[in-house]
């Protein structure tokens, strides 16, 4: 089977593609390098011990689009990661998250051949702010906390409501929570080309130096220590959970099918609990302040998790500790 795997040198699509080349799927990444190095593709075909192929193009572009599909007729399947993901910088900067999330989208599932399995990468964001948790896959999108999570509500309106019965197509939106963690060779990791958004890259920078203090973005919410509290998931079983949901597709015979599925751990971790565990597991200090809130930030969020387990037969394996220690792991090697 050939699955195109699109932000496939990304911190999670990376992980993706290990995951479906260690099980023998043939894969065809696709990245426009713009948060990530071609590094990573190096360190792909070293623990694979192949060279995997790989196309340099931008997915909003709809010529470079139709063109990738002429050249690569024989897709079987498709993940699509390729998205920009900084919550902060879409409040600052909106059209470019729409202009590039929403074309790239549109272009992958115009061109790309029809009733294939396609699974998004959507988010927990779809939700917005939701006061009854954890978070089931029936409660409808709420107000978008950022233009990032309204780029992947319509996203996910796209594959409903613009394609799905009228070309066929078979998707599945995976609304994953907070992944964190790392590979356990060290080789590949979450390393964003500038300064981290996500809270645990920043926070094993200021462990290692190289950045000097974790700003912890406020701590008067209604929670039971005053910081956001959030659903971490290890990239490992992320990648799995990904790796379930396109076989998943493959057996579903219906060439007109959508569903969503959230993937979490069901349990929700403030901020300063992860700092905690981060401290506990690895017997390092964090260097951490507590600064004002941060436009775009949701209070809680964490998920229900039956519905993975039932029908993709897939759950967690890892702990936090183990995804922090990996994390930690992981900054170590990019040290030297």
């Amino acid at each position: 089977m050939n699955i195109l795997i699109t932000g496939g040198l990304g911190y999670i699509g990376s992980h993706v593609v290990l995951c479906l080349a260690n099980k023998g799927y043939n894969i065809i990444i696709v990245d426009n390098l713009s948060n990530c190095d071609i590094s990573v593709l190096e360190n792909l075909n070293q623990l694979t011990n192949s060279k995997l192929a790989f196309e340099k193009l931008d997915l909003s572009v709809r010529d470079q689009v139709e063109s990738f599909f002429k050249n690569y007729s024989n897709i079987d399947g498709v993940i699509h990661f390729a998205a920009l993901k900084s919550v902060g910088e879409s409040v600052r900067k909106p059209k470019k998250y729409y202009d590039n999330n929403l074309y790239s989208m549109l272009n992958i599932i115009e061109f790309m051949p029809k009733a294939i399995p396609f699974v998004f990468s959507s988010s927990c964001t779809v939700y917005g702010s939701v006061s009854n948790q954890p978070i089931t896959e029936s409660t409808p999108h709420g107000i978008a906390e950022s233009p990032y999570g309204k780029t992947k509500q319509i996203c996910e309106k796209i594959m409903d409501k613009e394609f799905h019965g009228i070309k066929d197509f078979k998707g599945l939106s995976l609304r994953y929570f907070n992944p964190l963690g790392a590979h356990s060779s060290g080789l590949i990791g979450e390393n964003p080309k500038n300064t981290p958004e996500n809270l645990l890259p920043y926070l094993t920078q200021v462990v290692s130096g190289k950045r000097e203090v974790l700003t912890v973005y406020g701590d008067d919410y209604n929670t039971r220590d005053g910081t956001c509290i959030r659903d971490y998931i290890h990239i490992i079983d992320l990648a799995e959970a990904h790796l379930k949901a396109i076989e998943y597709l493959f057996k579903i015979q219906d060439k007109n099918f959508i569903d969503y599925i959230n993937i979490g751990t069901g349990s929700g971790v403030s901020v300063l609990e992860l700092i905690q565990t981060f401290e506990k597991s690895t017997g390092l200090k964090v260097n951490y302040k507590i600064g004002k809130r941060r436009p775009g930030d949701i209070e809680v969020a964490y998920a229900e998790t039956k519905k993975a387990e039932q029908i993709l037969r897939w759950k967690p394996k890892y702990s936090l500790s183990s995804a922090l220690n990996s994390a930690w792991n992981w900054e170590n090697k990019s040290l030297d």
